[in-house]
């Protein structure tokens, strides 16, 4: 059975090999697999209402114990489990997304910025969204991913090792795919809204506490950060979604707004380009910060064993 030690060092090599290689090709990506499967639960789907709730939530619970079992079958070496964990972090990919947003913005293609925005990063129409509000949104995206695609999944993986991490990817799809309120997903998507919620409290908030440090050693701005993550981050709908998103609002001193929903921080600086890329600067910063705490998680398994 692999140790807490074991546990850190594997997504270390994993958080390494995300962040230099990156993922592997869509077509047999696991995150990719996962979104197939919801999707074929989809089409099978009851009409009615109440059969849809239950569909949902049974159609959840099959492909989590199928992802579990197989990920608990894989051998518990420390390259294969790396490699493994690998494929179900998103940071290299994530950056790359935002950057490309960025650089379009500074080629001043708005057009070409929407588009990329659109099939990258978000879900919400962006045809008429100004330039500032393309890099607000990629900023959003930027800061709510740290969380869903990398804190959370290697906290699954530090508490309960592939399968539990498996099993996390696959709630997130869910919710990705299916957590709308709308006639289509209300019912067939209520259960993986719920638990993804869930998964994901205290995931958001760790990540809002690292962005806040990072802001700190960055730019000395973490007291900014961690008041903007205190006053805004119930500002929306989301439990979860708020806190990572108003940490980074607050360390880049501006105001993340999305018309209609929400408004997230209170600084003077309106986002652009330039702050794209001082939001990736504090991402990559955050990241170092997570793999700094698992070398000493590593490092401190090691003393314990040595003295015992």
């Amino acid at each position: 059975m692999a140790t807490q030690g074991s546990r850190a060092y594997n997504l270390l090599l994993a958080l390494a090999a995300d962040a230099l290689v990156g993922d592997p090709p869509n077509h047999w990506h696991p995150v990719v697999l996962l979104g197939r499967w919801m999707r074929l639960g989809e089409q099978v789907a009851p009409v009615a209402p109440q059969a849809r709730l239950v569909w949902g939530g049974a159609w959840l619970a099959g492909g989590a114990a199928l992802v579990g079992t197989g990920a608990a079958l894989l051998p518990q070496h420390p390259l294969i489990q790396a490699g493994a964990a690998t494929t179900l972090l998103a940071y290299r990919s994530l950056d790359r997304a935002v950057a490309e947003v960025e650089q379009a913005l500074l080629n001043a293609d708005l057009p070409e910025a929407r588009r990329l925005l659109s099939w990258h990063l978000v879900s919400r129409p962006t045809d008429e969204l100004s330039a500032s509000e393309v890099a607000a949104a990629a900023i959003e995206s930027l800061a709510e991913n740290l969380s869903d695609s990398l804190v959370a999944p290697a906290l699954a993986y530090l508490v309960g090792g592939l399968p539990a991490m498996a099993v996390y990817r696959l709630c997130n799809t869910a919710d990705a795919m299916w957590g709308y309120h709308n006639e289509r997903y209300e019912h067939l998507g209520k259960f993986a809204a719920r638990l993804d919620d869930g998964l994901n409290l205290v995931p958001a908030r760790l990540t809002a506490f690292l962005i806040a440090v990072a802001a700190q050693l960055t730019w000395g701005r973490g007291a900014d950060a961690w008041r903007a993550t205190r006053l805004y981050a119930s500002h929306t709908a989301s439990p979860n979604a708020g806190w990572p998103m108003a940490a980074m609002a607050g360390a880049l001193d501006t105001t993340l707004i999305k018309a209609g929903h929400y408004r997230l921080g209170d600084g003077p600086h309106a986002p652009a380009a330039p702050m794209i890329a001082a939001a990736r600067q504090l991402a990559r910063t955050t990241w170092l910060l997570g793999g700094a705490l698992l070398l000493s998680a590593r490092g401190n398994t090691f003393q314990i064993r040595r003295v015992s």
